[in-house]
């Protein structure tokens, strides 16, 4: 019974929407107090568990329902991760709509939406059976469908949200088809159980195919290419929803991989494909990034690049690693963009002390010799023997974004000061990496499956994202050498444009198509 204490959580948050909605009134000051107090109150039910874990160790709670058809919670080092993390991301969220809406019209409603979203993601992160996650999984989705229209007059984001939509239900049809496969393989719904016999190798060839469907439904939620279009659209939507949904939500295609880490082992191929997939999002979308003028479109597209890191993390096997990234990448997008207002007024306060350093052709080639080096020694002092090789490919590629940094120390007019500060940095960064992941892998220890050894398929994946990352870095450092060439500008608007990818899928799901009712509609409101 003990285990159960975690349903308390949403259940606060779900008593805070049902008085949201009954206080529709301009200024709801007491709705808004309460939705405060009982997120605070999650936090401390989350805390609560963690003692609970830390005493009685992993459980599930007790089950409601017959068969396969239960609902339980689940409560294991990484259900307790998402627990905390959603519970603090929803409490920062919650006060700062309380301010951004104050005067809003429909802000007791939005409350309400707001807090039963957040009720519907803390039910997923502790999904015991796969009828309480496939209920929660969509759950959550259709809550957030309701938050992006919060402005319906506005034909942008009835688009974005149309289009979000129709993936999001593509997503779930793959889901439950999981659900179902795994359900009828291993003959219970437990997931622990299921997690278990797939350990032992069982429940094979049905876990293949069930493992493909989880891989499709994680890749449409997390906004992978060439379904991400949406994510970068459903700007038209007050901004507590988007650190919602950019710092949490869109997460919920790696808790996914996770969580079904043991499954996913069973079908290599499939985790080769999360690679390719992950790995192209990932550079696609930072690419992209670099050329939006926009602040809020520049972090949503960072968000597309994260979240294809996090698949390529979830390919290599890296499950904790995986984990760590999501709650790394969830509390500095909610920081980002609740301070996205702010944004342009701090880049224009900064005052640049002389001419920007660019470097040359020589000083590029140094500095990622040199940020090699160091990651090099670093991993020799952490042991190289015991990290997978996977991990260690992870690395590289994450030491290439810390070369840029180091070019521009050793540009020919770069001061000293700036050559020690770039070098420092890639100091800390290998640092960092190899202790987080050495925290991260202890604390995840008996709840995650390790990383298994590396055959021919996963060294040419490991090898080809090395030098993919590489060659991109590469082309990043130089790209100032011939930033003003006639064709470089050419290509910034090609790029600036997504390549024409989301163009080409709005055609395809008649995105595009504004119906005259709506037009109409729309017109009227603003009038």
């Amino acid at each position: 019974m003990i285990h159960a204490l975690p349903l308390l959580a949403p259940l606060l948050l779900a008593a805070a929407s049902v008085f949201a909605f009954l206080s529709p009134g301009l200024r709801p000051r007491m709705a808004i107090r309460v939705a405060e107090w009982f997120a605070l109150g999650s936090i401390l039910v989350a805390g609560l568990c963690g003692l609970v874990l830390a005493v009685y160790g992993s459980g599930t709670g007790p089950s409601v329902g017959y068969g396969l058809f239960t609902l339980a919670t689940r409560l294991d080092a990484v259900s307790l991760t998402m627990l905390l993390l959603v519970s603090f991301i929803g409490w920062i969220v919650l006060r700062y709509a309380g301010t951004f809406l104050d005067g809003e019209a429909r802000q007791g409603p939005f409350t309400g939406w707001m807090t039963a979203t957040l009720a519907a993601v803390l039910l997923l992160v502790q999904s015991g059976t796969l009828l309480q996650l496939v209920l929660s999984w969509i759950s959550v989705s259709l809550l957030l469908h309701r938050l992006l229209l919060f402005y319906p007059e506005r034909i942008a984001a009835r688009r974005a949200a149309r289009k979000k939509f129709i993936i999001s239900r593509t997503g779930d049809v793959a889901l439950v088809g999981a659900a179902v496969l795994l359900g009828l393989s291993f003959g219970t719904g437990d997931i622990a159980t299921i997690l278990a016999a797939a350990r032992e190798g069982q429940g094979l060839p049905l876990t293949i195919i069930a493992a493909a469907l989880l891989a499709v439904a994680a890749l449409l939620k997390s906004a992978q290419f060439p379904t991400h279009g949406w994510l970068t659209e459903v700007m038209e939507t007050p901004t507590p929803v988007s650190a919602l949904l950019h710092a949490g939500v869109v997460n919920a295609g790696g808790f996914l991989l996770i969580r079904f880490a043991d499954v996913m082992l069973q079908a290599p191929i499939v985790l080769a494909v999360l690679v390719m997939v992950g790995g192209f999002t990932a550079i696609f979308g930072s690419v992209i990034m670099l050329t939006q003028a926009a602040v809020k479109t520049s972090l949503a597209w960072s968000t597309v690049a994260q979240m294809g890191f996090m698949i390529l993390q979830c390919g290599l096997a890296l499950f904790p690693i995986a984990l760590l990234h999501i709650v790394a990448h969830s509390l500095y997008k909610a920081h980002a963009f609740l301070s996205s207002g702010s944004a342009v007024e701090t880049v224009q306060s900064i005052r640049r002390p002389g001419p920007v350093a660019i470097p040359d052709a020589k000083a590029v080639g140094r500095a990622f010799l040199l940020a090699l080096t160091i990651y090099a020694v670093i991993g020799l002092l952490f042991g190289f023997a015991d990290k997978p090789p996977q991990a260690m490919a992870l690395g590289a590629m994450l030491i290439f974004g810390v070369a840029y940094l180091i070019a521009q120390g050793l540009a020919d007019a770069a001061p000293w000061a700036l050559t020690w500060r770039t070098s420092l940095y890639s100091i800390s960064a290998a640092t960092a990496y190899f202790a987080l992941q050495h925290i991260a892998e202890a604390l995840m220890h008996g709840t995650l499956p390790a990383t298994p050894p590396a055959g021919p398929l996963e060294w040419s994946l490991m090898l080809l994202a090395v030098i993919t990352f590489g060659v991109v870095a590469v082309a990043q450092s130089l790209f100032p050498l011939w930033a003003y060439h006639p064709a470089a500008a050419g290509l910034r608007v090609h790029l600036s444009n997504g390549l024409y990818v989301n163009a080409l899928f709005d055609r395809l799901l008649g995105g595009w198509t504004v119906s005259t009712t709506t037009a109409a509609t729309s017109t009227s409101s603003r009038d």
